[in-house]
């Protein structure tokens, strides 16, 4: 079962991190991709950086970054649509 979810979730992941760069609004959505990215580096700084010290996005690539985002938000009890800002947060300054 843990299995299969992360696996949803690192496709869904994958696939974010693909789509069309940029602040347009998709469509059917309300939020355009920089308000998504804004409330990923909230979600950023005050998720992670309760624990410890921020990394620098550009310290690792977006491949890797899948699978810290992965383990570190279960960690932090993050919800996976919170753990997709966040990751497109990082790859959007990395």
């Amino acid at each position: 079962m843990k299995k299969g979810i992360l696996t949803v979730m690192v496709s869904g992941i994958f696939m974010v991190s693909c789509s069309q760069k940029g602040t347009a609004v998709q469509a059917g959505s309300k939020v355009s991709e920089s308000d998504r990215i804004a409330q990923g580096k909230v979600i950023f700084d005050n998720s992670c950086g309760k624990c410890h010290d921020l990394p620098d996005p550009k310290s690792h690539n977006d491949d890797e970054w899948i699978g810290i985002v992965n383990i570190m938000a279960k960690k932090s009890k993050l919800t996976d649509e919170q753990g997709t800002l966040v990751y497109e947060y990082i790859t959007a300054n990395n």
